[in-house]
């Protein structure tokens, strides 16, 4: 059955990519309950119901165009902010709960994979793309469903039942302060400031947070710089990539699993981005809009995902989806507050070094400005930014294992 808008409609088909992911972004940003579900969901959502109602197709040259040049256009982007000298000097004693996290993600990924193979196919590609995600965010998400060649439909499920998740999760962690148990075994400084500040009378001016939430200002040599640094990047990794993937013989098991890791586009992409990033970084950093520039190219990758995906399939999928996901974010957070109990480290601390591995550098500061935990906030974006670095690193990894 043919759709309205033809595959070779190729204009009309960039224009919905573009505008419905533009929509969606606007929704987020302009209504609380958008918010809630966030722009990719929408974005996703949207597709997928005009793809099966036959509105658009579910295969079209358009769709790959963005599969092969958006995506790693917008990796380099979202990682120009990945200088690892700053990251370690600016929130090292963060940084150490959420690699423990992160090490919990990994752990969380594959324990859910041996339970849950039997009863969901295609399970290794979500271990590899959520093990990412639950590291990093949606990047690390996006290069890995890429990387091992994902099937759309078992993306779009993974989104939804991520997302779902995730809403649920943010919830727990910020009841988390006030349940007797948390606040009796571990020491929470920031809850009990802002408690005490609480009962002053100048509280509201002492907390007033809305000073991290500034608009910048992108000119047009930022555009440019932003697209160009970007494409460089891209086409140098490929080549890299290429070239040890010629080179490196796969004649045992173990040059193979080297050929697919060094071979891999998306790994040296993040690598070299990230080196550039650290060692280059009064140019990358100074490079404004990059990462708004990175997020759109993203949500259009959401919505090319709901074209080709069945609605009764991820119906009928995504409810074990959201057990697997629910294993990875409960190992985790038992991980993290293991971990911080060990070494000592506050409750804010797990708390935030969690929703940074679940969530990403977006929740993660939110939380802190929503808590009142304003020395988190700089340090819970740093670390949520390096778990784009790494996630990419143990999301390949965990794929290699599983599939």
């Amino acid at each position: 059955m043919e759709s309205l808008i033809k595959p070779d409609q190729t204009w009309i088909l960039w224009a919905f990519l573009t505008g419905w992911a533009a929509v969606s972004i606007h929704l987020e940003q302009k209504y609380e309950w958008a918010s809630k579900v966030r722009s990719s969901v929408i974005a996703l959502t949207g597709s997928l119901i005009l793809a099966n109602l036959r509105i658009i197709p579910t295969d079209a040259p358009a769709y790959d165009n963005v599969w092969e040049y958006v995506i790693p256009l917008a990796i380099p982007l979202l990682l120009y902010e990945a200088n690892m000298k700053k990251i370690w000097r600016e929130s090292g004693r963060l940084l150490i709960i959420f690699v423990i996290g992160a090490f919990g993600t990994f752990l969380g990924a594959l324990i859910g994979f041996f339970a849950l193979h039997k009863y969901v196919p295609d399970l290794g590609y979500v271990t590899a793309m959520m093990t990412g995600s639950y590291i990093g965010g949606g990047v690390n998400f996006v290069a890995l469903a890429d990387a091992f060649n994902a099937p759309s439909e078992i993306v779009a499920a993974t989104t939804i039942a991520d997302n779902l998740l995730m809403a649920l999760y943010f919830f727990v962690l910020l009841s988390i302060p006030s349940v007797s148990f948390f606040r009796k075994h571990f020491n929470h400084p920031l809850v009990d400031e802002v408690e005490a500040m609480a009962l002053t009378p100048d509280a509201s001016k002492s907390s007033d947070n809305s000073g991290y939430w500034k608009g910048t200002e992108v000119t047009f040599k930022d555009i440019a710089f932003a697209f160009a640094s970007s494409a460089i990047i891209v086409a140098v990794s490929i080549e890299i990539a290429d070239l040890f993937a010629k080179i490196i013989p796969t004649s045992n098991h173990f040059f193979a699993i080297l050929n697919s890791l060094l071979g891999n586009m998306y790994l040296v992409l993040t690598t070299l981005t990230m080196l550039l990033a650290t060692y280059k970084s009064d140019f990358f950093s100074s490079i404004r809009g990059a990462q708004e520039i990175g997020m759109f190219l993203m949500i259009i990758f959401m919505v090319v995902i709901g074209t080709p995906a069945s609605i009764p399939a991820i119906v009928k999928t995504a409810p074990l989806l959201l057990v697997f996901c629910a294993i990875v974010v409960a190992i985790n957070m038992l991980v993290i507050f293991i971990g911080a109990k060990l070494f000592k480290f506050n409750l804010e601390e797990a708390i935030i070094a969690s929703n940074a591995n679940v969530g990403g550098p977006a929740t993660a500061p939110a939380m802190a400005i929503a808590k009142g935990w304003t020395s988190l906030v700089g340090p819970s974006i740093l670390v949520a930014v390096f778990g784009y670095v790494i996630g990419n690193y143990l999301g390949i990894i965990a794929g290699n294992i599983v599939l």
